[in-house]
């Protein structure tokens, strides 16, 4: 009969082994990258990397489709008119509507086609239309989440319930890292944002590790003081006196690994070097005074203020450049139930000329044909509006059967639109694209099988994409 307390040991002992090779259970799916032969599959089948990198830029509050991205010029035919009943189709609807009527209300900003390939986009976005012909637009995104922190949870975990590692997580466990100075994952939230009602708060769960070890958790880079907590040496203590404690209490940290192999001993030796580390290369990457007037000016006005959404952009293009492996942005705002179009052109105007700005700067450094960029919020908005209607002034409630997002570089087709709506903005009618499919591609583009980047909890081999069926949308990759 086997010793469930020699079991746990040999079983800590192999994930401590796994947590020092610095790419976990993942390393045979991600060799190719890691091992710098993204060019072609291996033998197994692994797909062939397209991107190295990932930015993702994350609209919380969720950005209403219907006035961004997804075109309906009819609808203005249906002003005040109710949602009929077979497009309703008996969907589950958030307390706020329930019960009540659902009338239309038309978005009342312009839509054009923009770039060669002729992609409709708002009057809002005019520095991203510039881009136009770099997105491939999906207007088909669907979630199972119709409140806002499980729709969050969901989109950054894979799962509704919180627990689960992060996006950025599953990639640092899986890939490892290609810059031993800075973290795998970074996690920048905009300090400030235009749209101030509705905010919610965001939790740290978001872009922590679940059960994988804790070294894979997303470093939140702060906008007063140090970029990253407890960077700076105490009052009185210098860097030689610093690297002297760190040696003295990594040989006290082996021995107890050593007697315990316990992984997350491993973790508190790596996070500690790291920190030493950081303390030269986080000011150095933070610092943008070596930055081009020209430069600076692309990015807009609000680049010279710590912690805003354009500052964020630059730093993302920054932390790109030394090969972060995933930064994840998120600004906060976007949850419009009432006075939509006055909240909507403050929002836009934080993160249109930033956004830009970010997709160009890679192109021209040639980043953006292995930096795959994300730009979706946890769901979308009901075409029907909330609040006083009038042309000028609307709310829109909460819609996860279908909701528009974006993706460009990183071996994705630009210039494109893919999946379809119904009249309505209500329904897929074509190419649905699940969260979970959301996660099976980014995967896929970054050399990974889904279905192969695992970890042994609680009796599962659990994965990013979950058990239920997902599927790479091969349409949308080069």
């Amino acid at each position: 009969m086997t010793d469930p307390v020699s079991e746990y040991g040999d079983l800590q002992t192999r994930r401590s082994f796994l947590g020092t090779s610095g790419v976990g259970l993942g390393a045979a799916v991600g060799a190719s990258l890691i091992n710098g032969r993204a060019d072609a599959a291996d033998s197994d089948g692994v797909p062939a990397a397209r991107a190295k990198r990932v930015i993702f830029l994350f609209m919380a509050g969720a950005p209403s489709q219907v006035d961004l991205f997804d075109y309906k010029p009819n609808l203005h035919k249906l002003f005040k008119t109710e949602l009929p009943q077979s497009v309703v189709k008996g969907q589950r609807v958030t307390a706020m509507t329930r019960g009540r009527q659902k009338l239309i209300a038309p978005s009342t900003f312009k839509f054009a086609q923009q770039g060669k390939s002729g992609v409709w986009m708002c009057e809002l976005l005019p520095h991203l239309s510039a881009s136009a012909d770099d997105l491939c637009l999906v207007h088909s995104f669907n979630t199972n989440a119709i409140n806002h922190d499980p729709g969050k949870t969901s989109f950054c975990t894979g799962a509704e319930i919180p627990g689960k590692p992060s996006m950025g997580s599953w990639l640092s466990y899986g890939l490892g890292s290609l810059n031993r100075d800075l973290p795998d994952f970074v996690v920048m939230p905009s300090a400030f944002w235009s749209g101030r009602v509705n905010v919610q708060a965001l939790y740290s769960r978001l872009w922590g590790s679940g059960f994988l070890p804790s070294r894979h958790q997303g470093t939140s880079f702060q906008t007063v003081g140090d970029p990253v907590l407890f960077l700076s040496n105490p009052k009185g203590i210098d860097s030689r006196v610093r690297r002297s404690m760190l040696d003295s209490l990594a040989q006290l940290n082996r021995k107890h690994l050593s007697e315990i192999g316990d992984p997350e001993i491993q973790t508190t030796i790596a996070q500690q070097e790291m920190a030493f580390r950081m303390q030269s290369s986080v000011p150095e990457l933070t610092d943008v005074s070596g930055e081009s007037k020209q430069v600076l000016e692309m990015y807009g006005p609000e680049v010279n203020k710590p912690g805003s959404y354009a500052r964020n952009c630059l730093l993302a293009r920054r932390m790109i450049e030394r090969d972060v492996r995933f930064v994840q942005l998120f600004h906060r705002g976007w949850d419009h139930h009432t006075n939509l179009p006055d909240n909507m052109r403050g929002q836009c105007r934080d993160i249109d000329q930033p956004t830009a700005a970010l997709l160009k700067d890679l192109k021209l450094r040639g980043l953006l044909n292995d930096t795959l960029v994300v730009f979706v919020g946890e769901f979308g908005r009901t075409v029907f509006g909330q609040g006083n209607i009038g042309r000028e002034k609307y709310g829109r409630d909460h819609h996860p059967r279908c909701f528009s997002g974006w993706l460009a570089g990183g071996g994705i087709k630009g210039g494109m639109h893919y999946g379809k709506t119904d009249d309505f903005s209500y329904n897929v009618v074509e190419n649905p694209v699940h969260v979970r499919d959301l996660h099976a591609t980014m995967l896929h583009l970054l050399g990974i099988d889904h279905r192969g980047l695992t970890f042994a909890f609680q009796g599962l081999d659990q994965k990013l994409t979950g058990v239920e069926k997902s599927r790479v949308v091969q349409e949308i990759i080069n």
